[in-house]
Formats: C-alpha cells, sequence, structure tokens
C-alpha cells in the first residue's frame, strides 16, 4: 500500500506532466504494476495515452464471455483454456488481465433486524480445542445462548456436543434469566434439526420434548445463512477473544466457574448495542419480564445408554470400565449417567451407583462386587492381587516377568510385595522395584532392602505393620472358666466321709 500523497503525485504526474508508467515508477522508486494500479482505479490509463496492443486482446472476447457464465473460474483454468487456442503468453501476466476484467462480486446488503424483548434468543456451539484429563483428550465444547434484544450472554462449557449437554445448555441459559423466551434459533445443526427439504423440517425428538416443557418454539435459519443469528455468531466470536484466549484454568470445573463470573462481570457491563446509555445487564433486567415464566420442575436430562455386560464384572461406559455384580454379567444393562454420577440398571433394580470419570481406561470399582466375587471363585484371588499390584506399581509388571523366567513362585512373590504396597506406599515401592530390576535381582528380598535403604535416608519412621486377622483374634482377651466344678467330679465318696 501506498500513500494518498504518492496517488496523487502518480496522477499528476501522469495527466499533467505527461510521464509514461516506467518514469513515474523509476523516479518514485514503485514497482510499475503499483503505478499501473493506481492509474487503473481512476478509470483513466486509456484516455491519457495509448497503449500498444496486446498478444491477449485477440482472446479477450473469449475470455470475457467465459467469465460472464462462469464467474468463480479460477484463472489457472482460464490460462490452459487460451493456451490450447493458442495464447503463447506468461501465466503471470495473464492473471494481472484477468484481474481487471472479472466482474466484481455481488456484496448482499442485510436489513439491521430489531428484536421485541422476551422474543428470541438464538443458540450455537463453538470448539474451543481438546481439554487432557489423566490419559484422555477430550473436546472442549462450549455452549452459548443469547437473548436477542439485549445481547445477555449465557456460556457453560461441557466436554462434547450429545444431546444431553445440549439440553443441559439451556436449562443452564433459562435458570440465568429466570424465563425463557418464545423462540429460540439454531442453525441446522444435527441437536436441532435432523432432516431438512427446503421448507419441510424433521426436528430432534429430544428437542420437540424440550421444547412442550418450556412452551417455546424452536426455529431452524435457512441454509447458508449465518447472518440469521448473527448475534450468536458474533458472541462466539466475543468470547474467543475476550473470554477465552489466554485463559489459564485448572479443569473443566474451575473453567465454568470463570465463565459464569465472566458473563455476570464484564460481558454484562458492556455497553447496550440499541441504547449506549445503557449496559447489557440494565437492558436485560427491562427485558426479564417480557420472557415466559419456567414451570415449578425442570426438564430432567440423563443420558441413557445400553450395554452389554461380558465375562468380567465390568461394563464399558465413555472409555472407562465400572463394575458391576458378578450375578449379573452376560447381560444388556443400561447406564443412566448424569454429569457427576451414573447408576448401572437392569430393568427397575439398581445395580450399582458410580462416580463418573473423564479420563480414559479406568476401572471404577466398588469393594463388595469384586470381594463377592473373589470368595465365589477362591481362584481369582492370586489375579485379582496381580492386577492390583501391576496397577498400583506399573514396573512390577517386569520384575514378576524376569521372576517367571527363573522358575521363582509368582504367588508368594506377590503376596509379598501387596504387603510392601500396604506399608510403603505405591511410590516408594515403585522405586524400590525399579532398583531390584537395575540391578538384576527381581527377588523381594531386594525389593525390602531398597525400601529399608531409601527409609534410613529419608529418615523415616518405620511402617506401622498390621498383622493378619487371624493372628489378630488371638489376642482377644479370654475369661477364664471356674474349676470348681472339675473337682467335685474327682472327689470320690472316701473323700466326703
Amino acid at each position: 500500500m501506498i500513500s494518498s500523497e504518492k496517488e496523487a503525485m502518480i496522477l499528476r504526474y501522469f495527466h499533467a506532466e505527461r510521464w509514461k508508467v516506467g518514469t513515474i515508477a523509476r523516479q518514485l522508486n514503485v514497482h510499475h504494476s503499483v503505478v499501473r494500479r493506481v492509474l487503473g482505479l481512476q478509470g483513466n490509463v486509456m484516455s491519457a495515452q495509448p497503449l500498444r496492443a496486446q498478444m491477449i486482446d485477440r482472446y479477450l472476447p473469449f475470455v470475457l464471455k467465459t467469465l460472464k457464465e462462469y464467474p468463480t473460474l479460477r484463472a489457472t483454468r482460464l490460462y490452459e483454456m487460451v493456451r490450447q487456442r493458442g495464447f503463447a503468453g506468461s501465466q503471470s501476466h495473464f492473471r494481472r488481465v484477468i484481474r481487471r476484467h472479472r466482474p466484481a462480486r455481488r456484496v448482499e446488503a442485510y436489513l439491521r433486524l430489531r428484536m421485541l424483548p422476551g422474543e428470541y434468543a438464538q443458540c450455537d456451539w463453538g470448539s474451543f480445542g481438546k481439554l487432557t484429563i489423566g490419559r484422555a483428550k477430550r473436546d472442549l465444547s462450549g455452549f452459548v445462548m443469547v437473548l436477542a434484544n439485549c445481547r445477555d450472554i449465557y456460556l457453560r462449557f461441557f466436554l462434547n456436543m450429545r444431546m444431553e449437554n445440549f439440553q443441559r445448555g439451556h436449562l443452564g441459559a433459562f435458570a440465568r434469566w429466570g424465563g425463557c423466551p418464545r423462540v429460540v434459533m439454531y442453525d441446522n445443526l444435527r441437536s436441532a434439526v435432523l432432516e431438512r427439504h427446503g421448507d419441510i423440517v424433521r426436528f430432534n425428538p429430544a428437542l420437540i420434548d424440550l421444547a412442550k416443557h418450556y412452551h417455546f418454539e424452536p426455529r431452524p435459519c435457512d441454509p447458508f445463512r449465518g447472518n440469521q443469528k448473527g448475534r450468536v455468531e458474533r458472541a462466539v466470536r466475543y468470547i474467543r477473544d475476550s473470554f477465552f484466549a489466554a485463559r489459564e484454568f485448572k479443569d473443566l470445573d474451575d473453567l465454568n466457574r470463570q465463565a459464569e463470573d465472566w458473563c455476570n462481570g464484564l460481558a454484562s457491563e458492556r455497553r447496550w448495542v440499541e441504547d449506549p446509555s445503557l449496559t447489557v445487564g440494565e437492558a436485560f433486567e427491562r427485558e426479564r419480564p417480557s420472557l415466559l415464566a419456567l414451570p415449578e420442575n425442570p426438564y430432567p436430562v440423563i443420558e441413557r445408554e445400553e450395554v452389554s455386560a461380558g465375562k468380567t464384572p465390568y461394563i464399558r461406559f465413555d472409555k472407562n470400565d465400572y463394575s458391576i455384580p458378578h450375578t449379573h454379567v452376560g447381560r444388556t444393562l443400561t447406564v443412566l449417567a448424569e454429569l457427576d454420577s451414573l447408576r448401572i440398571v437392569d430393568g427397575g433394580q439398581v445395580l450399582a451407583v458410580h462416580p463418573r470419570s473423564y479420563d480414559k481406561g479406568q476401572q471404577i470399582e466398588v469393594p463388595t462386587h469384586i470381594e463377592a466375587l473373589i470368595q465365589e471363585k477362591r481362584k481369582a484371588r492370586t489375579l485379582s492381587g496381580t492386577d492390583r499390584l501391576t496397577r498400583a506399581v506399573p514396573s512390577a509388571h517386569w520384575l514378576l516377568a524376569q521372576a517367571a523366567e527363573r522358575g521363582d513362585n509368582l504367588g508368594g512373590i506377590v503376596s509379598q510385595l501387596l504387603d510392601f504396597l500396604d506399608r510403603y506406599g505405591a511410590t516408594e515401592l515403585d522405586a524400590a522395584v525399579a532398583e531390584a530390576i537395575e540391578r538384576g535381582v527381581p527377588h523381594p528380598n531386594a525389593v525390602r532392602l531398597a525400601l529399608e535403604r531409601r527409609r534410613e535416608e529419608q529418615a523415616r519412621p518405620l511402617p506401622v505393620v498390621l498383622m493378619p486377622s487371624h493372628i489378630r483374634s488371638h489376642d482377644v482377651a479370654v475369661r477364664p472358666a471356674d474349676l470348681k466344678v472339675y473337682d467335685q467330679l474327682t472327689r470320690g465318696e472316701d473323700d466326703d466321709e
């Protein structure tokens, strides 16, 4: 880009002084294409001095006819077409010519719409990258709903765009506003529109149930007409720039707390477009009485999924395994999940209640489920102990593998390592096992020596040893029996005389 002063100089030298394009370019230290561009923008190049005939002139009628029929045809394709017809010029020169002759794209004009208070809200999802939870990488999605009149924003983040989270977003927005708009506008996202043929729309049944409960009308925008919900589109862009950019947070709950504070603070304190003397929060207080009243009971939102239990007492749900009673393996069960917990049911019977995990590959267990299986199958005790050991101390897997190659008793090794695990903890045992493997002595005695050496170096007290239950039972106080009865039995008749 050049300054307006230099553009004026180019025009003066060309029209008043009759300088050529090359002379102007050399004297002003600009490229000749810049000079031609300035003169071409004014539409005076041809009138100022005649241009010599160019190689492309004979092909221009064909090019202009093709561009009229196909306005968006790429210059590279046009270049190949004229080359086949005998054009021998360079592609760069041809591109410059096409740029001047290509018809300008018509810019569509839009009316500024004014929404009635309490009448419309606009809703959409926004993608905000990934969130790492343990070993899992989850999609971080932002649910955004905007009251069209006052521009008040509701924002909440979820780990996916499932229909249940879409419904939870509606419930959160209605609860924030203390009411419900009469019309909620969507684009053609799957959570709202399942199928569309022209003006015939098939809505998602779950959205229709939500609309029946809160008495609002779901209304989709026309295809490729994002301007019909431009206020939520701008809100998503505003959230990216004003809230999410360079934002630090510990977890999803912390991010949602910060989002709520931002909606109540900075987003609510910005100037209202319709009346700059008011803030968005003040405009919302005026709009609040126009909203529909909420029903007494909120809409129940529960994720429901049918799962199959295999031969082990676990079911897989959302990348994690949850324990069930072993009496229900091999069946099709139902998971009823909420944001922080889930229930596993068989018909009307609740089999288990677990905290929900968003990690990956975790085993969430109820201890009684596993203990009941162990009691029924005693052979499972060793396998259960090995599984517990390798999950808590990953390096124990290699120690057991080397011990197996040497022909050692794996059951005894697992029992001793589990005892060390209870006494010293997983961190210390993992370091001691790694040291024993490095020394080439995969034996519990080497692990015990490493544990004791580390304990003495850290000046920690001796671990408390809990005696087994069958030994602790020997310490039960026993009341001695009265032996006078036995003395009476051993006395004879002579003794009585």
